[in-house]
């Protein structure tokens, strides 16, 4: 895959990509919509799901970053 540059892009940085940014994009924009509800006490069971989901987002976007630190250097 090449970059707006020209430059390959490497196997590692696409995986960050993927796993990391995506992930926890998708969760911000949850949390940020669970954050315009008016009070915690009118949340309904589809809160709590998007809660839940915005939660797994969060924590597949923080395996996929510890995974990168982690990953071989010489790639």
């Amino acid at each position: 895959m090449h970059l707006l540059s020209g430059v390959e892009m490497n196997n590692r940085y696409r995986h960050v990509a993927t796993g990391v940014v995506v992930p926890l994009v998708l969760a911000a924009f949850g949390l940020f919509d669970l954050r315009q509800r008016p009070t915690f006490a009118t949340f309904h069971k589809v809160d709590v799901f998007q809660l839940v989901v915005c939660g797994m987002c969060l924590g597949i976007a923080l395996t996929g970053f510890i995974e990168f630190l982690r990953g071989s250097r010489s790639t």
